[in-house]
This record gives structure tokens, C-alpha cells and sequence, in this order.
């Protein structure tokens, strides 16, 4: 079945608002056929449900991931993500173990927490800043790099790098030329590992072994190359949906301060409402159909996990937030065999970022002098910018300190 999806053009991808059409397909063609064309000569098919979006991501041997590494492997490399059966599996073992909830809890204290600590050090007391150039953008690639073992003071030319990868389809020369300076900055730091383990990450992967099995080169950089974009850019873009929900909503806001139990529950209608990556590809490996509509062999699907997250069918009133829902599993880091390999880093880092702001940012709220911020983007949603005003530090401090009644 045909519909007019009106994918915007790429330029646009970044400002684009999608929700509306997408809930229109939803309701009148789950499942969209879009002609192909000299570009791409076959049809492809785009899912807009839960139930479909579950049922092809758990579904690796009718649809298979190889097509994100047809479209993703000139810039990052021989990929995880384009792998399926019993390859991805091994390939997967050798890196999974380091991603555990349980290994990622041994990162929180010295370098999430550092993190944190450092960037609200000099927040704090300013009163008034933008949350996404000063906190979001700098928190999770501060925290990946140190993950993997790569300095600090070296995180701002991974946020590009990371950002010129992920759009590397839509602009090939500069995404190819960020890929390259990522892989050459890494080759010193993966010899001396490999010489003398550290105990990081790196030092990890390049001495992963299962039945006698190491990652090759090829792979090796292949994972850095993903991890590194996903592990900074994704998270990012969530953290700055929370911190906008929190900042545009003061009941909401000293409701979970005072309740930190509700954190939890933030983090988790955030990825929902607000999925940072809101489309998974798939190549279908035989002729199949998808709710009905039948999907030739070789035909690329597109997964819109955004879409999915708000169906109706499965949340009431989706496209609002609410801290209340009854928790159900959303798809906003996938299903199935490629679910996020980052979830529980992401987790971690969402829940410990927001339990600092309301910490060290008392009082959070937008600032009225500053144009209003906003959730934009078709592949990739988030904030630009958060301009906002909190108590500063000080003041804090003078306030608590006072006598119960005596004015400040």
C-alpha cells in the first residue's frame, strides 16, 4: 500500500517535527511503502507500530541488519551493528561483558560522578547558562572517553568527530575525513595497550579473547568508531529532553527532587516521549509481509522506533509526559538481538546527571530572556539549546543555613 510519507530533505533533518504525520501513517497506513527510484531502485517499508517495530527487530532471520553496514561501514569501519547470526553473536560476546550493568556501576563513582562534579563546579554558582553547550554536550563524551581510556582534556575533538561520523551518508567527504582522524588518534593509544593493559576499556577489547578469538584490527576500530558516537551523542540528546522537562515544569521538578525514587521513573518516560534515535534499518532477507503488507525479498525496511514509542495501542495519551505511567519496555535502545549494547551506560549516566542537576542547580527553570528551547530532529531528537536560571550555590548555601523564618 502507497501513502505520501513526507520524509523531509535531508537539510532539514535536524529541525524537522515528524510525531504528526507519523501518527497519521500510523492510523491510516501502519506500514508505508515508498517507491524507489534511481537512488534506490527498490521500495522500501517503513513500520510505525509497536507490535511491527517489535516484531522485525526480534526477528533477525527474515530481517537482517547488513544494510547498516552498506550504509555505515565507509565510515566506521567493518560494524557490529551490520552483523547478524552466529557472527554477530561471537562478535558481540567479545566486547558485551565490559557493558554489563554490573562492570559499567565501577565507572560511576571516580569519572561519571567526576564528571558531573567538575561541570557543575563551575555552573553552579553562575545562576543562569545554557544546559546543553555547558553540561549535556560535555557530560556523556567526557565520560565515554574516559571509559575507553582516552584524555579528558581530548573530548571536544571526539564530540565532532562523533557528530561528522553519525551524518557521514548525508555528507560522505567530511564524515570519511572525521573517521580517518579518529582511527589515527587511536592507533598510538590501542599499540600501547596493547604493550602494557591499563585496566580501561581499550585495554579491555584489544586483550578480548573467546575459543582463542581476538577482535581484528578491522573490528577493533570498527566498535570505537561506533561506540564512541553512540556512547556521546545519543545520550546527550536525552539527558537535555529531561533536563527541558524538568526546567519547563516546576511541580513536575520539586515533585522528583524531593522523591529521588521518581528519577527512575523520569529517565525512563523521557526515553520513551523523547527517543533520541528514532529510526532502526533492516534488509528483508525473503519475501514476507508486515502487518498485511507484502515486502519483497531485498527491500530495505525502516523500523521508526519513535513512531513506536508512541502508539496508542500501547500508551494511553502517548504524546504527553507522564511520570505515572505504569512502566512498560519501549524501544528507545531497540529489541532483540542488536538491543543497545550502551543502555546501562546510558541508564547510569541519565540517572546520576539528573540526580546532580536538581542537586547543584536548585530551583531549575527556563529563562524567560532567552528565546524558548525546544525537541527538534528526524533522525536524531533533542535540544539545541537550554537556557535556563537556577539559585546559584551561594545563595544556596546562605539559604539553608538561615534561621527557619529569617528572610534571605
Amino acid at each position: 500500500m502507497s501513502d505520501p510519507f513526507d520524509v523531509p530533505p535531508y537539510h532539514e533533518w535536524e529541525t524537522a517535527q515528524p510525531y504528526a504525520m507519523w501518527a497519521r501513517a500510523r492510523h491510516t497506513c501502519p506500514v508505508v511503502e515508498t517507491p524507489g527510484n534511481d537512488w534506490a531502485p527498490l521500495p522500501t517499508f517503513s513500520t510505525t507500530t509497536f507490535a511491527d517495530a517489535d516484531r522485525v527487530l526480534r526477528d533477525p532471520d527474515t530481517f537482517s541488519a547488513s544494510i547498516n553496514a552498506e550504509a555505515m561501514a565507509p565510515f566506521m569501519g567493518e560494524l557490529m551493528l551490520g552483523l547478524d547470526g552466529e557472527e554477530h553473536r561471537r562478535y558481540r560476546s567479545l566486547v558485551a561483558q565490559a557493558f554489563k550493568r554490573s562492570s559499567i556501576e565501577r565507572w560511576k563513582p571516580e569519572l561519571v560522578d567526576g564528571v558531573l562534579a567538575r561541570l557543575l563546579d563551575e555552573l553552579a554558582p553562575q545562576g543562569r547558562g545554557d544546559l546543553v553547550e555547558s553540561l549535556t554536550a560535555q557530560f556523556p563524551v567526557q565520560v565515554i572517553c574516559g571509559i575507553v581510556g582516552v584524555p579528558l582534556e581530548d573530548h571536544d575533538r571526539f564530540n565532532q568527530w562523533a557528530e561528522r561520523i553519525n551524518y557521514g551518508p548525508l555528507d560522505p567527504e567530511t564524515g570519511m575525513a572525521a573517521s580517518a582522524a579518529m582511527v589515527a588518534y587511536l592507533e598510538p593509544l590501542v599499540a600501547a595497550r596493547r604493550a602494557e593493559p591499563t585496566g580501561d576499556l581499550l585495554s579491555e577489547l584489544v586483550h578480548a579473547e573467546i575459543d582463542g578469538e581476538r577482535l581484528s584490527d578491522e573490528r577493533l576500530y570498527g566498535f570505537l568508531r561506533l561506540l564512541l558516537p553512540a556512547g556521546a551523542e545519543t545520550t546527550y540528546r536525552v539527558f537535555g529532553s529531561a533536563l527541558l522537562v524538568l526546567a519547563s515544569d516546576a511541580r513536575l521538578r520539586d515533585r522528583v527532587d524531593a522523591d529521588r525514587r521518581l528519577v527512575q521513573s523520569l529517565v525512563e518516560e523521557t526515553l520513551r516521549w523523547e527517543t533520541s534515535v528514532t529510526m532502526v534499518s533492516r534488509r528483508a532477507t525473503v519475501d514476507t509481509e508486515i502487518d498485511g503488507v507484502a515486502v519483497a525479498a531485498g527491500c530495505p525496511v525502516t523500523v521508526y522506533n519513535g513512531a513506536a514509542n508512541r502508539d496508542p495501542a500501547r500508551w494511553p495519551d502517548p504524546d504527553s509526559f507522564d511520570l505515572d505511567r505504569e512502566p512498560v519496555a519501549h524501544l528507545a535502545f531497540g529489541t532483540g538481538p542488536h538491543q543497545c549494547l550502551g543502555m546501562h551506560l546510558a541508564r547510569v549516566e541519565l540517572e546520576a546527571g539528573i540526580n546532580a542537576v536538581l542537586d547543584r542547580l536548585p530551583d531549575l527553570r527556563l529563562d524567560p530572556d532567552a528565546p524558548l528551547p525546544h525537541i527538534a530532529g528526524y533522525a536524531f531528537r533533542g535540544p539545541a539549546t537550554l537556557p535556563a536560571l537556577w539559585t546559584p550555590a551561594t545563595l544556596r548555601v546562605a539559604r539553608s543555613s538561615a534561621a527557619p523564618n529569617s528572610p534571605v
